[in-house]
């Protein structure tokens, strides 16, 4: 019975070595030395704050929603480029349409001062 149930149970060993294995590891190798410049924060810019219900600046959000536009243009024109022997003209018709939309919506926000930070 055990014969049935080995390549599960070598399925989930070989799962958790691999999740856990390199934390583990990490942990056990890593040496700790904190510092004020380690422990400070870096991924929004804010520092640490008290209240939940403290404004934020809203050209933070615009920026991000802006990457993620433009982002996903890119990734748009990736399988666009690759499929573009199959897609002819229609195709290339329809991507310079979009490529048109994308490049006067950027004017604009560049117009408004969208992406100035000051």
């Amino acid at each position: 019975m055990l014969q049935n149930y080995f390549p599960i149970l070598l399925f989930v060993v070989v799962g958790l070595l691999v999740g856990v294995g390199p934390i583990f590891l990490g942990w056990i190798l890593s040496t700790s030395r904190p510092d004020a410049e380690k422990l400070s924060p870096y991924e929004c810019g804010f520092e640490a704050f008290e209240d939940a219900r403290m404004k934020f600046d809203v050209r933070y959000y615009l920026i991000a929603i802006l990457f993620i536009i433009f982002d996903l243009e890119t990734a748009f024109l990736l399988p666009w480029g690759v499929a573009l022997k199959d897609l002819g003209m229609p195709g290339l018709i329809t991507m310079v349409v979009f490529l048109i939309e994308l490049v006067v919506g950027f004017v604009y926000l560049w117009k408004k001062g969208a992406l100035e930070w000051e």
